[in-house]
């Protein structure tokens, strides 16, 4: 499957681009700038090595017309830059991994939009695409550390059942990270929102924190 990730040149974004493509992926890791995400990929080849990792960098134009796309973009363009790449997204599973944050005083606090969610108002935005919610809680540094395995749950939210099934089906492709049904987007505020306290947990205990459910089978 070719995987394409919107405004993919930030830390999160090209983490997630490389365990992807660690897996097995086709990745595309797109930016306003072409020439700017194909610098990323240069990067990635030139800290990790040659792989054989299917890495490409393209536009955003580009990357949305992928079988599926991630949105890694910054949380306020999110939902601007899913309704500008609509057509493109059509029908498209599309997963939204943002977090509304902002910084105040020594501490990071969530934000709401709208409708509670980043998600939920991609969803509105591109109402002919299935968004899910997903990769809130992962640190992006890690993402990127792709020779030390990560571990931690995965949640993830959609209003549609079969954009939560692929989600985690592609979270439970990476080696110690588990996918989990939460629900539809009605339940992806509180997901994103806690992206704060872990955060702050971060911060306080120097560590690098992810989520873990206990007592699931």
């Amino acid at each position: 499957m070719k995987i394409g990730i919107v405004g993919g040149t930030g830390p999160a974004g090209r983490g997630l681009a490389l365990r992807l493509a660690s897996v097995g992926y086709e990745i595309e890791i797109g930016s306003r700038s072409s020439g700017r995400a194909a610098e990323i990929v240069d990067e990635l080849i030139e800290e990790w090595g040659d792989r054989g990792y299917q890495l490409k960098g393209v536009s955003n134009e580009e990357a949305a017309l992928a079988e599926m796309v991630v949105l890694a973009t910054p949380w306020d363009s999110c939902a601007p830059t899913a309704k500008a790449l609509k057509k493109q997204l059509s029908g498209k599973l599309v997963i939204c991994m943002a977090n509304a944050l902002a910084r105040v005083g020594n501490e990071f606090h969530a934000l709401y939009p709208p409708r509670g969610s980043i998600a939920a108002d991609v969803q509105a935005a591109i109402p002919g695409s299935r968004v899910s919610m997903a990769f809130q809680h992962l640190p992006a540094k890690e993402l990127g550390e792709i020779d030390t395995p990560m571990e931690g749950d995965v949640l993830v939210c959609a209003d549609e059942q079969s954009a939560i099934d692929e989600t985690i089906e592609i979270v439970n492709k990476m080696d110690n990270l588990r996918g989990l049904d939460c629900g539809s987007l009605a339940n992806a505020a509180p997901v994103e929102a806690f992206t704060a306290v872990l955060l702050q947990l971060n911060k306080l205990y120097k560590t690098r924190s992810s989520v873990s459910i206990i007592g699931l089978e």
